[in-house]
């Protein structure tokens, strides 16, 4: 019997055959989660905000533990991409001067501009986002991208 990471990969590669569909989704995942990232960076926080005590941090933090459940590589690749989407909002916020607003400006348009293309990409291949059956897909998502780069350099997840 597969594993629950590959049923859920299997699962949501079903909706997402058409090449073009695809190519939305490597661009608008990682800018949706990026985005994600910023919005909750944004919200302030009961201290003060930095690269660990944020909500973004919060919310990787949770999503690890989804990852770590499903595989030790994708919890892994996740460390290192959250990471790093962490600390570019980050980034931004201190070359912002600290103007959170800024940062949520910056995030929202990113983020409806790339939900727009993923629905566009959807009406393309006929088929309904996974995550609108099951919330976890909206998780599954970048790691269906993820297990793909595993794929081509031979890392099993």
């Amino acid at each position: 019997m597969a594993k629950t990471i590959d049923l859920l990969l299997d699962k949501y590669g079903e909706s997402h055959q058409n090449a073009i569909n695809k190519l939305i989704h490597w661009i608008c995942v990682p800018s949706i989660m990026f985005s994600l990232f910023g919005l909750l960076y944004a919200i302030p926080f009961f201290m003060e905000r930095t690269l660990f005590t944020n909500w973004a941090a919060v919310l990787l933090a949770f999503a690890l533990v989804y990852y770590l459940r499903l595989s030790l590589p994708m919890f892994l690749g996740f460390v290192l991409i959250g990471g790093a989407m962490v600390y570019g909002v980050n980034a931004i916020y201190e070359m912002s001067f600290g103007d959170a607003k800024l940062v949520a400006l910056i995030s929202i348009v990113i983020f409806v501009v790339a939900w727009i293309f993923q629905f566009i990409g959807h009406k393309i291949e006929g088929k309904k986002p996974s995550f609108l059956e099951d919330l976890q897909f909206l998780l599954v998502g970048p790691a269906w991208l993820l297990h793909f780069i595993y794929k081509k350099i031979g890392i099993k997840y």
